[in-house]
Formats: structure tokens, sequence, C-alpha cells
């Protein structure tokens, strides 16, 4: 159980930054979006929502502890909201900036593709640390529901197993 919970804070650490990155990038495009200019006001929003919900829940989560690992469904729920997120900041560019995973061209300074582009591949990154930590999660809950002795290496009751 050591190798789960070694890669359960892995993976919450790297939700973390991923989503902090997001985070900081989407403030950056909101503190440059000029009122009633149009654009992606609402795509900022829905991002700007998630990346913080992740960035909550991923801290929250980061402590190793069997429970921080049986919120699978949650993890789930958070990694399709991850795939929405590239799904809208892909679809908004259209191609304006080349394709979806065509980095040529990307300076480090004053480049909106690059760093829209960041934003989607930091989005696409925690999108699959979010999928990974719900299969893990999976995986622990059937291990910890089918074995007679718990995580920490006590033995359950009968009572105990069956409600778990």
């Amino acid at each position: 159980m050591i190798i789960s919970r070694v890669l359960s804070i892995f993976l919450r650490f790297a939700e973390f930054v991923c989503a902090a990155v997001v985070l900081g990038l989407t403030a950056y495009f909101l503190d440059k979006h000029e009122h009633g200019s149009g654009g992606p006001f609402g795509r900022l929003i829905y991002s700007i929502i998630i990346a913080s919900i992740s960035v909550l829940f991923s801290l929250f989560w980061l402590i190793p502890t069997v429970s921080s690992m049986l919120h699978y469904p949650f993890d789930f729920i958070m990694s399709a909201a991850w795939f929405a997120v590239f799904g809208i900041l892909v679809n908004y560019l259209d191609g304006s900036c080349g394709g979806t995973f065509e980095w040529s061209g990307i300076r480090f300074r004053n480049n909106f593709c690059g760093q829209w582009k960041a934003m989607q591949a930091f989005s696409f990154l925690s999108a699959i640390f979010w999928f990974v930590s719900f299969l893990l999660g999976v995986w622990v809950y059937h291990k910890v529901r089918r074995d007679p002795v718990a995580v920490d290496g006590r033995r359950r009751s009968r009572w105990h197993r069956s409600r778990v």
C-alpha cells in the first residue's frame, strides 16, 4: 500500500502544480480582458473556477490517507471538467495559432499564443493526472474492500468489511 500512497501524493502534487499554472495564466488573461470586448471571457471564468477547485482539493487531499484515495468519483468528475477546459481553450483558438499540439514559433515574451497553449497543455496534463488518480482510487477501493486486513495493518471485523 506504500506504493499507492506515494503515487497518490505525486498525483495530488502534480494536480496542484498544473492547476496553479492554469490559475495564474487564466488570471493574467482575465486581467488583460477589456470589458465589452467580447473574447473568451466565459471560457476564462470556467477555467478559473475549475482551477481554483482543483488547487483547493488537491492541497486538501495531499495528506496521504486512505480516505484521500477513496474520492475517486470526484476525481473522475474533475478529470471530465479538465477535459472540458482543454476543449473550450482549444476551440477558442480554432487553429489561429497553429495546430492544437503544434509548439513551433513560441516566444517567451509578449506571446499570446504561447501563453494560451501553455494553458491548454497544463489543462490537458491536469485532466490526465486527475484521471490516473481516479484509476488509483478505484484500485485502492477494491483492494481495501476485498482484503481482510485493513490498509493500516489492523484486522477488521466482519461487520466492518461488509460496510466498506
